[in-house]
């Protein structure tokens, strides 16, 4: 057993948060080229951390010792989600999962999938009618607002306009709690970011509670029939599926996808992902492993254990991130390339490498839902588009935190298929620039 390259350093004085949060890729490289080593200590949130930046560290920590790395319980989600199966551990994390699991699978998640496609098509149809190039990361994020809300709240943009922009104005501002200071603090003619999140969230939970009140079918009424601990169980895990966390996720994901297959060098992609459903998935794994919307995860040692066959003290934090374990040479040769054909070839079943959506017993609930979504819009969007960046080029630098996206929104224009592209699938409705 050997002790963690790197050092934590003392309280205060040796975090390392501010240098993280500007440019997380940037803190992981450098360190790992330091130490030689993909597995490292420094101090975050003022707390001596491992950080995990290889798949076989990523699957020891998340996988093989899940029981012995928890979540914090005092994590930024807390003040702002309160308690839900995100930050829950142990039996009461088992008991929440064996309850809310079959709301994302099976036969729920099979009669969801109508209510998707119709959404995809009213959000996607005329792309190709703009007088000009779309800022496309704004219009996938309304894609996902509208998705969550339906799905989730029985809220539709069409139905109740007021209602639901009200809601998303509401969501977005609870979600900036998150990247504000935790001070809630309020004077006459103006309030913290921190305060403001609380009172979006009181709103929210009203809204909630009305709902859980009221609607008898669908996501919210299926929710008021679960086995749940307590009366409060319900609506906070509903705050968490219909909060801009999951838009914002999808709206990354979707803005990757279409940056990854613009343009005439990337027609031979899209052609093949038209007719190969196979190459199709593949092509989204390779987007989820080069461009995860999240940075990682963070968990906290409940006795003393390794990593990588380093020591790691009790009560110390760990984290894995995202963006270099999915770039691991010893796992993904090329790491920085796209290549969708490594999925049939050398790490060809390899799918659960991947920790886009959390690993190991702990993922992420919504992990087969996500799929769909991927899948009814990067394929609405195969099935009835070309594109290619407008103006081109464009600088398509990433920021990482807190969600992964453009610093600068990419523009697009599309191009509609008609009925003399050999690659339209068969079925699939001839559309026109004019639609």
């Amino acid at each position: 057993m050997s002790k963690l390259p790197g050092s934590s350093g003392v309280s205060l004085l040796s975090d390392k948060s501010l240098e993280f949060y500007r440019d997380p890729v940037a803190f992981y490289e450098h360190r790992i080229k330091k130490h030689g080593s993909r597995i490292f200590e420094a101090r975050l949130l003022n707390k001596s951390t491992s950080f995990v930046c290889s798949v076989q560290g990523m699957k020891e920590l998340l996988c093989e010792k899940s029981s012995i790395f928890q979540k914090d319980p005092n994590d930024v989600m807390h003040p702002l989600y309160g308690d839900n199966i995100v930050t829950a551990n142990g039996e009461e994390a088992c008991l929440l999962r064996l309850s809310l699991t079959h709301l994302f699978t099976g036969k729920c998640l099979q009669s969801c999938t109508g209510y998707i496609n119709s959404v995809c098509e009213n959000c996607l149809k005329g792309l190709s009618a703009s007088c000009g190039p779309l800022s496309i990361y704004p219009l996938f994020k309304q894609l996902g607002t509208e998705l969550v809300l339906g799905m989730f709240l029985n809220v539709h943009a069409q139905d109740t306009p007021d209602v639901f922009q009200e809601i998303m104005r509401l969501c977005t501002q609870h979600w900036h709690g998150l990247i504000s200071a935790p001070v809630s603090v309020k004077v006459p003619m103006w309030s913290s970011g921190f305060c403001t999140a609380l009172e979006a969230r009181n709103k929210l939970m009203d809204i909630i509670h009305d709902k859980l009140g009221t609607e008898q079918q669908g996501f919210v009424a299926d929710m008021r029939a679960l086995p749940l601990p307590d009366d409060s169980c319900a609506p906070q895990h509903l705050l968490l599926f219909i909060s801009a966390l999951i838009p914002k996720a999808l709206a990354s994901l979707l803005t990757s996808f279409t940056l990854a297959l613009s343009g005439p060098s990337r027609e031979g992609i899209r052609n093949r992902a038209r007719a190969e459903p196979e190459y199709f998935n593949h092509v989204l794994l390779e987007v989820q492993r080069l461009w995860s919307p999240f940075i990682g995860g963070r968990r906290i040692a409940n006795q003393d254990t390794t990593l990588g066959n380093f020591h790691v003290s009790k009560g110390t934090a760990a984290m894995y991130v995202t963006h270099a374990v999915h770039r691991d040479p010893e796992v993904f040769h090329q790491p920085e390339e796209f290549l969708p054909e490594r999925w049939s070839g050398r790490n060809a079943g390899q799918e659960d490498l991947l920790c886009c959506q959390g690993n190991g017993p702990r993922n992420c609930i919504g992990v087969q839902l996500n799929q769909v979504f991927l899948k009814v819009a990067c394929g609405y969007l195969l099935k009835h588009y070309d594109w290619d960046l407008s103006p081109a080029p464009q600088d398509l630098q990433y920021k990482w935190l807190p969600i992964s996206r453009p610093i600068v929104p990419p523009t697009i224009s599309f191009t509609a298929l008609d009925c003399s592209n050999p690659h339209q699938p068969e079925g699939g409705s001839c559309k026109s620039d004019g639609q």
